[in-house]
C-alpha cells in the first residue's frame, strides 16, 4: 500500500509540475519537455498491461485538456506503454526486467537508464509530433523537432531522477 500512494503523489506531482510549470516552457517556439512522462517511465512493470494502459491514458487525458491537444498526449502515452516492454526487452538482451525492479540509479547502471529514458521519450515524442503535424511532405521538421525535445525532455527527466533517487544504493 505503501508503494500504492508514493506512485500516486509522484503522478500528481509531476502532472502539476507539468501543467503548471512545463507547460510553459517553450524555447525557440518548439522545445517543449514533457516531465511527467518520468511517472511512465518509473510505473512497476508488474501492474498488469491493462491498468497501464489505463493509468498511460488518464496521465495524456489530463495533459491534453490543459493543452487543448485533442487526445494527442493520451494516445502517445498509451503509445509508449505499449511499446516499453519491448524498449527494456532490447535492452537487457531479451530478458524481462525482474520483478521490483525500476530503472532508478544505483538500480541499473547509467547507460542503461539514459537509453531507455532515450527510446521512451522519443517514442512518445515523434508520436505526438507526427500527430501534430500530420503531414508526411514536413518529415524533416518533425524528426528534427521530435529528436531536438526528445533531447532536452530527456534531459530534465535524467536531471530529474538523478536528484531526487540518486541515494537509492
Amino acid at each position: 500500500m505503501n508503494k500504492f500512494f508514493t506512485n500516486l503523489s509522484r503522478f500528481i506531482i509531476l502532472i502539476l509540475l507539468q501543467v503548471f510549470v512545463f507547460n510553459y516552457v517553450q524555447w525557440f517556439g518548439f522545445m517543449n519537455p514533457f516531465v511527467y512522462l518520468l511517472f511512465l517511465i518509473l510505473l512497476p512493470a508488474e501492474i498488469p498491461k491493462t491498468f497501464q494502459y489505463i493509468i498511460a491514458f488518464i496521465a495524456g487525458f489530463i495533459v491534453d485538456a490543459f493543452l487543448r491537444t485533442y487526445g494527442i498526449q493520451s494516445f502517445a502515452c498509451v503509445f509508449a506503454i505499449y511499446l516499453r516492454p519491448y524498449i527494456i526487452l532490447i535492452l537487457n538482451g531479451l530478458k524481462p526486467l525482474d520483478a521490483g525492479v525500476r530503472p532508478l540509479p544505483g538500480v541499473k547502471p547509467f547507460n542503461w537508464i539514459l537509453v531507455y529514458t532515450l527510446l521512451f521519450v522519443f517514442v512518445h515524442q515523434i508520436t505526438v509530433t507526427i500527430l501534430e503535424t500530420f503531414q508526411w511532405a514536413q518529415w524533416l521538421r518533425i524528426f528534427w523537432t521530435s529528436l531536438v525535445n526528445t533531447l532536452f525532455t530527456s534531459f530534465i527527466i535524467l536531471c530529474l531522477e538523478y536528484i531526487f533517487y540518486s541515494d537509492r544504493k
